[in-house]
């Protein structure tokens, strides 16, 4: 039976297969996993967009599932998700790009990102495709790379800056600040107790940046909230815990237990230590959210955060 389609902000129209009368055509489409959606996912997005526009079509994302909500970009205008098999997986590219892209999609140009490939075997590469849309009738190209400091934009190269806590480049490569969402959990309230209550974050998101302690803003009823999160399992408590994410919301008082918070990290402070009292702890808690005010006192912060 097909599914009606889901709404989401911006007017983006979200299809689960591509069975589906309401799919809008013709299109112009890209094809790719785009787990985070960094500069280079950025480029090819904006790519389609423009090329769209220019030709009366749809700019369109094909994913697969489970789809990362990051695809969810601002000027595309719908996302069509393929369920992703042991039969899928058996399909021949050339197949696809008749039965799916051409047949189905109508599709009248098609962007790869650099070494993307799909199909079986992976067959489905750029040069494939080129060779193929000569015989049906579309236009394909690779959108090139996007480098920063000698290296390529790509999600794997952003995963390892964030296990190394590097969040300052790692945000350079996204294009904005690396975003941890999760619901409040209680704790044991040791931060209230210590004049510092935090949010005991239970996370949604496969990547954590490294233990240690973090300047960020806190998404909080609308509005970007100053903020200090540790991320780590408390040494000065327990010997053993499991890692936690304990976010400090500057100026603001309120009960959050179970509410799901977003969280941006923008400056790596320090690495997470063990203290050998309670009042030698509070004393760095207290150097660390000086520091993290003195941070948001730079202009430039302000302005592109509008953190308060």
């Amino acid at each position: 039976m097909p599914q009606h389609p889901a709404t989401h902000p911006k007017n983006l129209r979200l299809f689960h297969g591509t069975d589906n009368a309401e799919i809008a055509r013709p299109t112009v489409l890209t094809l790719g996993v785009f787990d985070g959606l960094h500069l280079g996912h950025q480029l090819i997005m904006q790519t389609v967009v423009e090329r769209a526009h220019a030709i009366g079509a749809l700019p369109t994302v094909l994913t697969f599932e489970p789809h990362p909500r990051a695809v969810l970009h601002p000027e595309i205008e719908q996302t069509i998700v393929i369920h992703f098999d042991k039969t899928f997986a058996q399909i021949r590219a050339e197949d696809f790009l008749r039965d799916v892209i051409v047949d189905r999609l109508h599709a009248r140009e098609v962007y790869l990102g650099r070494g993307f490939a799909f199909g079986h075997n992976r067959e489905g590469h750029i040069n494939l495709l080129r060779s193929v849309s000569k015989d049906l009738g579309f236009f394909a190209a690779e959108v090139p790379e996007v480098r920063l400091r000698g290296k390529r934009v790509s999600s794997t190269r952003i995963r390892e800056l964030l296990n190394q806590g590097r969040v300052n480049l790692a945000r350079r490569m996204l294009g904005r600040p690396y975003g941890v969402e999760g619901r409040v959990v209680r704790g044991v309230e040791r931060g209230a107790k210590l004049g510092f209550p935090t949010a005991n974050l239970h996370p949604r998101n496969r990547v954590i940046p490294l233990n240690g302690v973090y300047v960020t803003a806190t998404l909080l009823e609308g509005e970007w909230r100053r903020s200090v999160t540790n991320i780590g399992t408390r040494p000065t408590f327990e010997a053993k815990a499991e890692t936690s994410v304990e976010t400090f919301v500057m100026n603001w008082s309120g009960d959050l237990y179970g509410d799901v918070v977003r969280v941006r990290f923008l400056h790596r402070l320090r690495d997470e230590k063990k203290f050998n009292s309670i009042e030698e702890l509070k004393s760095q808690i207290e150097r660390d959210v000086t520091r993290a005010q003195n941070y948001f006192e730079h202009v430039g912060v302000n302005n592109s955060l509008s953190a308060v």
